[in-house]
């Protein structure tokens, strides 16, 4: 891949972006989520997730499988559906 290729275009991140993080000791998914805010667009990481987990695989010299992926955390609390749907509650 090239150097200016667009890894995340949410973001609007490229692979040579991506790899100077690397370089600088994010080796880490969730490093480089924090530091880039890659997988946090629009798509949350659908279009970029795969590419970010190949160059750390290739990086770290390991499969794509051994790559921990970031972590998904749930609402701070429960909601109703019908709080999200914008339903009203006496309905």
């Amino acid at each position: 891949m090239s150097d200016k290729t667009i890894i995340c275009r949410c973001e609007d991140l490229t692979v040579e972006e991506i790899r100077e993080w690397i370089s600088k000791g994010c080796d880490g998914f969730e490093e480089i989520k924090r530091a880039t805010r890659i997988g946090m667009g629009a798509c949350q990481g659908r279009t970029c997730r795969r590419h970010l987990i190949a160059e750390l695989a290739h990086a770290n010299q390991k499969s794509p499988a051994e790559i921990d992926l970031s972590t998904f955390r749930p609402p701070t609390k429960p909601l109703k559906f019908g709080a999200v749907a914008g339903v009203d509650q006496d309905d």
